[in-house]
């Protein structure tokens, strides 16, 4: 049986910074990106020759930031996909490796955050489940006291990102994936509930954070794109979306709290 020829565009790391500055991607700027490497097309060098492409279009005082999240650091007792038994909760609980920002994989991110994290000279933050990796001159004003109860909230590199006028670039993904808007989840009225871990020094600990969930994060998007400035076009065979991360955070805190009202999650005491 013969293998498919394989899908198109032939894209390389130049498609890539040429499409990008074509976009509106400008020198020296900080940018957020969420990316889907399967979207561009048949890349020559894969994840790499993105990261490439990317850091070409920013140039050497450009910022670059991934998320790296760990969301396998978390209590077993949660796992959908797929579970556990629950009599193998206790002892993974008791045996989970903690978070370490040199060596702990990212997860659920795709593969270009997994090489911006190992790239050298990159930073990535200290949360121990949604970590951001940041290359560049402001790298380190980015992901340094990402506090550890702070999952995406005012003590994280988004508010960072907001606060320094950063852009999101959607690279092939879905406003799904858009972390901006979860910002403005620690804005408004937002249930507490507990969040278990490995703790740093070893064993499991539990914090109490701010819930944070995706859900109609596409609605939410598709209503932004509609009324507020989003520069649209194509990076290989992905589309592409760039707008100010502070954009998004506004148009998310109004949005969320007239279309995900949550308070009958609220009865959740604070630790």
């Amino acid at each position: 049986m013969s293998t498919p020829p394989p899908t198109g565009p032939l894209v390389t790391r130049d498609t890539v910074s040429t499409q990008l500055r074509l976009l509106g991607v400008e020198t020296g700027e900080i940018l957020l990106v969420h990316s889907s490497l399967s979207s561009l097309g048949w890349v020559n060098g894969g994840a790499v020759a993105v990261v490439q492409g990317l850091l070409d279009a920013l140039g050497p005082s450009g910022t670059l930031v991934v998320p790296t999240q760990t969301g396998g650091l978390s209590d077993p007792a949660v796992w959908g996909s797929p579970p556990v038994p629950e009599e193998w909760w206790d002892r993974i609980r008791a045996t989970m490796p903690g978070y370490d920002p040199l060596i702990t994989p990212s997860r659920g991110v795709g593969v270009i955050p997994e090489a911006v994290r190992t790239w050298p000279g990159a930073l990535r933050s200290a949360h121990p489940q949604t970590s951001f990796a940041a290359l560049g001159p402001r790298a380190a004003e980015i992901v340094d006291g990402h506090a550890p109860d702070c999952r995406l909230g005012e003590r994280s590199p988004l508010a960072r990102l907001e606060r320094l006028g950063a852009r999101v670039l959607l690279l092939g993904a879905g406003y799904d994936a858009c972390t901006s808007f979860h910002l403005a989840e620690y804005r408004i009225p937002s249930p507490l509930v507990p969040v278990g871990r490995p703790a740093p020094g070893g064993g499991w600990e539990t914090v109490t954070e701010v819930s944070i969930t995706s859900d109609r994060f596409d609605e939410l998007g598709h209503d932004f794109e509609r009324d507020r400035p989003v520069v649209r076009g194509k990076v290989g065979a992905a589309d592409a979306r760039l707008f100010p991360v502070a954009d998004a955070v506004a148009y998310a805190e109004r949005w969320l709290a007239v279309h995900r009202p949550r308070e009958e999650e609220f009865p959740y005491p604070p630790a």
